[in-house]
């Protein structure tokens, strides 16, 4: 038993009798006979971890890291709130080898469909808004509805839904994979026992987090997007347990700067030592902070600016620039709501914000002409730009 005294999975054999591999050589068929070995997880719900001080230490400041950030917002969060979920979708889908521009991503998010990550990463962040909006009741039936969320759109057949077969991580069969995840029938309670865990309110909530995350990516419930699902039950948890009541702490841009280190920390999860997982997601957490004040102050500073070239203008055209951080891609429609003018009198204001230079204009989508805030478009590459940088070992 590792220090951290939490134990680990273990296997069982199940048969297998899937048809043989369209395409594999005559060995890949052979291998991929008989019964094969299946995850076995232990139940969590009431177990508690053990976690040293050196590490509770990690924990405590990068907790009161996120606190203050979220503290520091203030009464104004609501435009830095949207720009910071955009950046964990962002980052969430990166770890995942899904990358597009902030501007295809804000683009795709009205209805392009020109790029396929793009439209996925949009898919993530309507994904992590159900997760904030469903915090209060981290179910199986909520968690199966972030789920609905992120894939509803790109594969509905299997949005929402828990898996009713094998799955396995790499290689042509269970046989031959790097990890298999529990069979089908032990995900109901396995699921169970986890949402029991993270309703529990007597473990510090990164920790919790970073071991709820790690056991549902174990279970693997779904046949495909468990790992943006996962991340999004970690934004969920944090809000839930009062750590970032405000905005989204973009975790996952931490998580980005060593992906190897983030899976290696799974594996050792799985092999019961919870320590990597959780000093990971501190560390994470700390760096997703310090990202993320970068940010903060570059669209503060590009906000500023913004005010700076329009300062006669009218109130409605100012309304919009609060608008920007938000909404980073813009129609007529959604200022004329937003601003509450008629559509003619948002046509306008767009117009008067591309003639300064805020604004881009940026062909149609279905149809409706689009403009992008460029400087704020490029504070948002800036930031996975740096997420995107790994850490020497």
């Amino acid at each position: 038993m590792h220090a951290s005294a939490w134990p680990a999975i273990s296997y069982e054999s199940r048969p297998w009798d899937a048809d043989p591999i369209q395409g594999a050589s005559r060995r890949q068929r052979l291998l991929s006979r008989g019964p094969y070995e299946a995850a076995v997880l232990p139940e969590i719900a009431s177990l508690e971890p053990h976690i040293d001080l050196r590490l509770q230490a990690i924990v405590e400041t990068a907790t009161l890291e996120m606190v203050r950030f979220d503290a520091e917002l203030g009464h104004n969060s609501a435009p830095f709130a949207a720009l910071l979920l955009r950046t964990e979708s962002a980052s969430s889908s990166q770890i995942e080898n899904l990358t597009a521009s902030a501007g295809k991503i804000a683009l795709a998010q009205l209805g392009d469909t020109s790029s396929t990550n793009a439209a996925l990463i949009a898919s993530n962040v309507r994904a992590i808004q159900a997760a904030i909006e469903l915090s209060e009741d981290l179910s199986i039936a909520n968690i199966a509805r972030m789920h609905h969320a992120l894939l509803n759109t790109s594969d509905e057949n299997i949005a929402g839904e828990y898996r009713d077969r094998q799955v396995w991580i790499r290689g042509n069969s269970p046989h031959a994979a790097e990890f298999v995840p529990p069979h089908q029938d032990r995900v109901p309670p396995a699921m169970a026992d986890l949402v029991d865990f993270m309703r529990r309110d007597d473990i510090p909530a990164l920790t919790q987090a970073a071991i709820a995350h790690a056991q549902f990516e174990t279970i693997h419930p779904f046949a495909d997007g468990n790992g943006r699902t996962g991340r999004a039950i970690v934004s969920a948890l944090l809000r839930a347990k009062g750590v970032a009541e405000k905005v989204t702490i973009p975790v996952s841009s931490g998580l980005l700067t060593d992906t190897r280190a983030y899976f290696d920390a799974l594996g050792d999860y799985r092999d019961g030592n919870v320590l990597p997982i959780v000093e990971l997601f501190a560390e994470s957490a700390i760096r997703a902070v310090e990202n993320g004040r970068l940010l903060i102050e570059e669209i503060q500073a590009v906000r500023d600016d913004y005010y700076s070239r329009i300062a006669q203008a009218p109130s409605a055209v100012r309304s919009v620039l609060d608008l920007l951080p938000q909404e980073p891609a813009v129609t007529a429609d959604m200022v004329a709501e937003h601003v509450a003018v008629s559509t003619a009198t948002a046509y306008r204001t767009l117009e008067r914000l591309e003639s300064v230079g805020i604004l881009k204009a940026a062909g149609k989508v279905r149809g409706v002409r689009v403009w992008l805030a460029t400087d704020i478009i490029a504070a948002m590459d800036a930031f996975a730009e740096r997420s995107g940088r790994r850490r020497r070992h």
